[in-house]
């Protein structure tokens, strides 16, 4: 998917957008976030040290405003008819992910941050702290930690095990 969208921007803007700025944005869009910018970084040739700084900021970025806003924003479209079924769908599917980290509530989202499986991460984290109210400074700790610790899982995955296999 990273290779995919990596594509897209480079056809759409013709090359005129520089690679650390494509990983930037990549590492702020949910779903991607973190994961697909070390993978993208790495599809682009950055240094490890370049990727690492560009990978943390973009992902940490959105993270305090999920976790200020998404309530009184979710609240204001589920009053509207057009937006009401996407606010249900995605507050059911955060709170069906939602389980540990309720029961252990601040090591619960650090691990459902760091372990970069599908479906989890820091936006889909933010917001079932925001639905569990977890309390914003818990929260936000928490979420960092675990974004480290997804970058340092995602560092071994794109950086240092090609970098073994190329020592070979």
């Amino acid at each position: 998917m990273a290779e995919t969208l990596i594509a897209w921007f480079q056809e759409t803007l013709g090359g005129k957008i520089p690679s650390e700025l494509i990983v930037f944005i990549i590492s702020m869009v949910p779903i991607l976030e973190l994961r697909g910018g070390m993978i993208a970084a790495r599809l682009f040739g950055l240094p490890y040290l370049r990727a690492a700084l560009i990978c943390i900021v973009g992902n940490l970025i959105p993270i305090p405003f999920i976790l200020w806003l998404i309530t009184p924003i979710f609240n204001w479209m589920k009053t509207t008819g057009l937006f009401r079924p996407l606010v249900e769908k995605l507050e059911k599917t955060a709170m069906s992910k939602s389980d540990k980290v309720a029961k252990a509530e601040f090591i619960g989202l650090l691990l459902f941050v760091g372990i970069p499986i599908p479906g989890t991460g820091a936006w889909m984290g933010s917001l079932i702290a925001a639905l569990l109210n977890i309390k914003f400074k818990k929260a936000i700790v928490a979420e960092v930690l675990g974004l480290l610790l997804a970058f340092l899982i995602m560092s071994i995955i794109t950086y240092v095990i090609p970098w073994l296999i190329a020592a070979v």
